[in-house]
């Protein structure tokens, strides 16, 4: 089932032995310095919240059965988990407020170098926060639904504008259940509340109220940011680009961009197109300057403008351990501060640009949104001044293939991919999916991490497995991003898939793996789901859908508020770890068990990738059955010739009905 990779990830791991050889530390040597790790704290039973601790319950009933003030190890491990969602929640929710606060800035003019790109998404979005559009101008509607999305995080009644995207039949559940998400922060701050010293004590009730906070991540935060950013940048559309750490370049000034906030890595990536400094570069003795990504920041300039993509979070190392980068410039989350003395062993600067997340020893160079542009220009002359800097005898790029890969599969983008400009929408998805060529979906996202070793690639053997059992793959972050640079990213990796797929594949000419974008865009496939449940005959709930979500290697707690929020929205979710609260058996077999009965999904935790492959193909076969399409039919993928045909059949259908005043649905205006 497995596929092996001879080789793989060779030239992260030459780079590791040199700096091994140079006396560097990494972040794989620091991992290995603090072990044995505490085994409280990894199975949920440690508690630090009140200065009567830290207290430890020990799961094997020898030691203290309850901290000082009596909580006893569900109340503990629920509570540990809840801090966990909070915190993800936190961190995707203020990446959202940034984006709301510069599109409110575009539309008064007060961020020179960004602009409005996506005009129609613009008008999709205004019609969620009600935001009239008929008569008035573009700038004017943007301040208006940029002030919409900014008051979500703190508006004083209601809940979350995002979330009637969802089927209503979800919603219907969230609200009987009493966990539709409010202002996002209040669910921050009650989440920290509740898991105070004395507050909530009840498991069950924690457990609900990480549901309901890690909604408002995944259709509040996550979504706000998503959306504007797609307003604002552009809705990623299908883009080829390269990745590997091959995109450095040696006879160039090469630029990382590291973090997740479009803003600054967008206004560096305008400037180094800037003619004066191109020259300056040349003058310099480079042949120009290179720009490439690290981390979601990667996917981000990847998916919209083809930026070559040169690693995920556990790379961020190896790219500085070349000794060709002259810049680094971060903004926020997954930033090592070991990249700041790692830089000192290179001639490479290392420069912060959010306020929220200075290094102490980096340069900072505060980047807002009204001067993006020329903080832009300053990071990138002082590249260009420090590459006569570069010392050659430390240069090593490795000389492995660059991989291509094709990106930027927002949920616009496939519905329009299988039905065309006037017929999009997910009908084939579900017919395929119907008739049996495609089995289901999964999400495969998350982190990747230094606790294991370079070489292993749990994502690639996973996604590899998933599409030859014809299960479609789609992918967003440090997932999306060992896979893209392992060369599977292309239509031409079809020919690995099961055939049902395969053929799918070849009639829309995508690949089996779909790269959707960033972490904060795995709301792109609630989106998707939601879709799938509106074109109907697969369910009437995100829950009756034969689809799944995996994430392998979990690192941030913003991993663990998506899993929850997949949950809460419906969908089955595997991480490839132990379970984080298998302290408390209670616990966790409400999170694997009783989570199914009250939200229709639940979780599971599974190192073992053979054994979550199999997890995946029995849970969407279990759909599967429960829909009843598993009956065995003729199937019928359409040619070209035919979808002509059928083409036309609607077009007779459409200008019939337009006759009788009837509307249909796949031909209105845009």
């Amino acid at each position: 089932m497995t596929r092996k990779y001879e080789g793989a990830d060779q030239e992260s791991l030459d780079l590791l032995k040199r700096m091994k050889e140079s006396g560097i530390e990494s972040s794989f040597d620091r991992y290995d310095t603090q072990q044995p790790q505490c085994g409280y704290g990894k199975i949920g039973l440690c508690c630090r919240h009140c200065q009567m601790g830290p207290c430890n319950v020990d799961p094997f009933g020898r030691g203290p059965q309850r901290g000082v003030c009596g909580a006893d190890a569900n109340t503990i491990a629920a509570r540990h988990f809840v801090r966990y969602v909070a915190a993800g929640t936190a961190g995707h929710s203020d990446h959202g407020r940034s984006v709301a606060e510069l599109l409110i800035a575009v539309a008064r003019g007060e961020a020179p170098g960004y602009k409005i790109t996506d005009t129609k998404k613009l008008f999709e979005v205004a019609k969620v926060f009600d935001v009239s559009t008929d008569g008035r101008k573009t700038n004017e509607i943007a301040e208006e639904v940029g002030e919409m999305a900014l008051a979500e995080f703190g508006k004083a009644y209601g809940t979350q504008r995002f979330a009637t995207k969802a089927p209503e039949t979800r919603q219907k559940l969230w609200k009987k259940l009493n966990i539709t998400p409010r202002a996002i922060d209040r669910e921050v701050t009650e989440s920290m509340h509740r898991t105070g010293m004395g507050t909530d004590q009840d498991y069950k009730n924690l457990i609900m109220q990480a549901c309901r906070t890690s909604l408002a991540d995944g259709w509040g935060g996550s979504m706000i940011a998503t959306e504007l950013q797609d307003i604002l940048f552009g809705t990623p559309k299908p883009t080829r680009g390269t990745a590997n750490l091959r995109v450095i370049k040696e006879d160039e000034i090469n630029i990382l961009v590291h973090g997740h906030e479009p803003q600054m890595s967008e206004m560096v990536a305008v400037a180094a197109s800037d003619p004066e400094l191109v020259e300056e570069a040349r003058a310099a003795g480079a042949k120009g300057i290179s720009i490439a990504g690290i981390c979601c920041t990667a996917n981000e300039m990847l998916m919209r403008h083809g930026i070559p993509l040169a690693g995920h979070m556990k790379m961020q190392e190896m790219a500085i351990a070349t000794g060709a980068i002259e810049v680094i410039a971060v903004d926020i989350q997954c930033v090592m501060q070991g990249d700041e003395e790692l830089c000192r062993h290179y001639h490479t600067k290392m420069i912060t640009t959010s306020p929220k997340a200075k290094i102490a020893g980096a340069e900072h160079i505060e980047i807002n949104d009204e001067n993006g542009y020329e903080k832009g220009k300053e990071i990138v002359r002082m590249a260009i001044k420090n590459y006569p800097n570069r010392d050659k005898t430390k240069v090593y790029i490795p000389k492995g293939k660059k991989s291509d890969v094709v990106v930027g599969f927002s949920h616009e983008t496939i519905k329009y991919m299988l039905g065309g400009k006037y017929r999009a929408s997910y009908r084939p998805l579900n017919d395929n999916i119907m008739n049996g060529r495609i089995r289901g979906v999964a999400g495969v996202v998350g982190c990747t991490s230094s606790t294991s070793w370079p070489d292993q690639l749990p994502y690639m053997e996973l996604v590899s497995a998933l599409i030859a059992n014809n299960i479609l793959v789609v992918q967003t972050g440090c997932a999306a991003a060992e896979c893209a640079r392992n060369g599977i990213m292309v239509p031409e990796y079809m020919e690995h898939a099961g055939e049902g797929l395969r053929e799918v594949c070849e009639a829309v000419g995508m690949p089996p793996v779909l790269h959707a974008g960033s972490c904060v865009d795995n709301s792109r496939i609630l989106i998707a789901c939601s879709e799938m449940v509106k074109e109907g005959g697969i369910g009437n709930d995100i829950s009756e859908l034969p689809v799944a979500g995996v994430c392998i290697e979990w690192m941030h707690e913003k991993a663990l508020a998506i899993g929850q929020y997949f949950v809460a929205s419906g969908v089955f979710t595997i991480f490839g770890s132990k379970s984080l609260v298998a302290g408390a058996p209670d616990v966790d077999k409400l999170l694997c068990e009783g989570l199914e009965d009250i939200v229709g999904a639940k979780w599971a935790f599974e190192p073992d990738v053979e054994k979550v492959v199999q997890l995946v193909i029995d849970h969407i076969e279990k759909k599967r059955d429960a829909l009843g399409i598993n009956e065995k039919k003729e199937r019928k993928l359409y040619d070209m010739a035919d979808r002509r045909a059928l083409d036309a059949e609607n077009l007779k259908t459409a200008y019939a009905g337009c006759e009788l005043g009837i509307e249909h649905s796949h031909y209105k205006a845009e």
